[in-house]
């Protein structure tokens, strides 16, 4: 595992462009690098240190009603046996979560969390997580997924983006760059439509290749890991995550698919993968 970067440096790009916008502001700026000296959180099992300006809780409170409007614009699958399968799979998954935090506790970093896993008709080949649990598959990326164990990839590496809290983290770059660092809940009340363009942009909600805001390959390795311990431990097999993005790797080009144009594949991610797979197959129990 690489060394855990110090919260400065996961936000180091970006205070440095805030330093520049706000340099007749001192003031604000000191308070802000005070922030990321001391908004420090623990990335389960990776261990990796990350700034946390964002409340969880206000990212769920946003993420539902993002998720619901989403729901009201997209239909769901009239695909009944798919979409049960969306639900056992990420039923599976949730509970080994829940069971596995648990036991080692670290649940409340699930709270507020009510997992709900859907299923909506769509051509284009999709899926994420929002804070709180929401699940959405789009049915065009079930071709690629191929069976459940393919699809317990998609889902346990979107999950672990969640449970990571990069939405969080990328939610207060942008707080930082665009609003000079007010609170998210300032955000939402003198801003709303801008805070709700980036909170969609960054889980994709929504959205249309080339205005998403994907995640670092930092974060895509972690979710990565995160996602194949998840699957090990409601018992689908995570060396499926290695057939999985090599399939996915000989498709071509990242703009053929909307999937690979935020998590692209190459070499050196399923090298990584293979690497932790010794770690991994530890928690996985047929």
């Amino acid at each position: 595992m690489n060394r855990a970067p110090t919260c400065r440096g996961e936000f180091h790009h970006a205070i440095k462009i805030n330093f520049i916008m706000m340099k007749k502001r001192s003031f604000l700026f000191i308070l802000l690098i005070a922030g990321v000296v001391f908004s420090c959180s623990i990335v389960p099992f990776t261990g990796r240190k990350q700034l946390s300006l964002v409340p969880e809780s206000e990212m769920i409170a946003m993420g539902l009603v993002s998720y619901q409007e989403f729901m009201k614009e997209n239909p769901a699958s009239p695909d009944k046996i798919n979409g049960n399968i969306v639900k056992e799979v990420g039923t599976r998954l949730s509970t080994a979560v829940e069971f596995y935090f648990a036991a080692n506790n670290l649940g409340a970093r699930l709270d507020g969390y009510n997992w709900e896993y859907s299923l909506v008709e769509s051509t284009v080949p999709n899926a994420f997580c929002i804070p709180g649990g929401k699940v959405v598959i789009y049915s065009g990326i079930l071709p690629y997924t191929v069976d459940k164990n393919g699809l317990a990839v998609v889902i346990s590496h979107e999950i672990g983006h969640a449970i990571a809290r990069h939405g969080g983290e990328i939610m207060s770059q942008q707080l930082l760059l665009q609003f000079g660092g007010i609170a998210l809940s300032e955000a939402v009340k003198n801003k709303p439509v801008e805070t709700k363009n980036i909170y969609n942009a960054i889980y994709g909600i929504g959205s249309e290749v080339g205005v998403l805001l994907p995640y670092s390959r930092e974060f895509e390795y972690e979710a990565d890991k995160l996602g194949l311990i998840f699957m090990a431990l409601a018992g689908y097999d995570p060396q499926s995550a290695v057939v999985f993005w090599d399939r996915m790797s000989k498709i071509g080009g990242n703009n053929q698919l909307e999937f690979l144009s935020t998590h692209p594949t190459d070499a050196k991610r399923i090298s990584k993968i293979k690497a932790a797979m010794p770690e991994v197959m530890q928690y996985y129990k047929k």
